[in-house]
């Protein structure tokens, strides 16, 4: 298959949305955490969190268009300034999935959805109880992408909460041991195995690597 642009705009919408959605390959499937203004616990599955610098630690994740459909998580971290990055594991992917359902803004995903909120103390967010990795996060600014609407949503790492035997003494997470799922598309999940770990790269240490046989 050879999709031109022009192709893929003649493409039936939902189609199209899959292809674009499912070609980057398998993401993280992240829960982000919030709460209103009326204390309303906020929880909703991004798969767009990316990294944006380790010093200082930032993550970023897109918020799709605001306007006429409510960004309840948007809204919530502008107006409390704290959100939190929650990895959903292979034992919820459904139940995490689900908090893309649109409801309303007095209902609470963790409630309709069968999962737990906790909190630290004066950290105003809250957290996926049922998650092994948990970020707490501080809000620092939000950049327009104005090519399609969407909205880049920068934050600064606060607080990072993970079992201790899930980081080897170099600081590699352990992401099959802490039972991370990944993402494609909108609706499909997917097991995280790791298969292999090299060294940090210098030019005068890569070996010589015969040509690839495709099959």
């Amino acid at each position: 298959m050879h999709l031109t642009k022009d192709d893929l705009y003649q493409l039936e919408r939902r189609k199209k949305l899959n292809i674009i959605n499912s070609i980057t390959g398998i993401k993280p499937a992240n829960l982000i955490g919030t709460v209103s203004e009326e204390n309303i616990a906020n929880l909703a599955i991004f798969s767009s969190i990316v990294h944006l610098g380790s010093n200082p630690a930032l993550l970023g994740f897109i918020v799709r268009p605001t306007g006429e459909v409510p960004r309840n998580t948007y809204e919530n971290i502008l107006a409390n300034g704290l959100f939190t990055i929650n990895h959903v594991r292979e034992s919820f992917v459904k139940n995490a999935h689900y908090t893309s359902a649109k409801f309303d803004r007095e209902v609470s995903e963790f409630d309709a959805c069968g999962l737990t909120d906790e909190y630290l103390q004066g950290f105003k967010a809250p957290f996926v109880k049922e998650s092994t990795i948990k970020i707490g996060m501080k809000y620092c600014e939000s950049i327009p992408i104005e090519r399609n609407g969407t909205i880049l949503v920068i934050g600064e790492v606060e607080h990072i909460i993970l079992p201790d035997e899930a980081v080897n003494e170099k600081g590699y997470i352990d992401l099959e041991q802490a039972e991370t799922a990944g993402i494609s598309g909108l609706n499909s999940y997917y097991s995280v195995e790791k298969i292999a770990s090299f060294p940090y790269v210098r030019v005068e240490e890569v070996p010589e690597f015969p040509s690839l046989t495709l099959p």
